[in-house]
């Protein structure tokens, strides 16, 4: 099934999907632009640590982010995560027609005293 591998360019994408804070901050950006201290809000952590995580949202292109005076505002970019999507989707189609392929093969090959 290796045709069927993530392309690397998807491996941050899933690194940065696979820490829960930073799943709560995309849910949050699903609403629209947030500041930094908005999305630290309802999170147990130092605005450093925000940041940081904030940071590798970024590194894998699913957060944008721009500074204007002292305010940094994140917003969600759906682009990677589009890919990702697809991705999956191919994935979970080529398992359906292995099951299928499969149920098929039960069918036939099903002794005559099961029928």
């Amino acid at each position: 099934m290796l045709q069927h591998q993530a392309p690397p360019s998807l491996d941050p994408v899933f690194q940065a999907l696979a820490d829960p804070s930073r799943r709560s901050m995309l849910e949050r950006l699903t609403l629209g632009p947030a500041s930094v201290s908005q999305l630290a809000e309802p999170l147990p952590m130092t605005l450093a640590a925000v940041g940081q995580h904030i940071a590798v949202l970024e590194a894998a292109g699913l957060v944008k982010s721009q500074k204007v005076g002292r305010v940094r505002t994140c917003t969600l970019d759906t682009t990677v995560l589009t890919q990702a999507e697809k991705w999956i989707n191919d994935l979970r189609v080529a398992v359906e027609r292995q099951l299928d392929r499969l149920g098929v093969y039960l069918a036939e090959t099903k002794p005559a005293d099961e029928a």
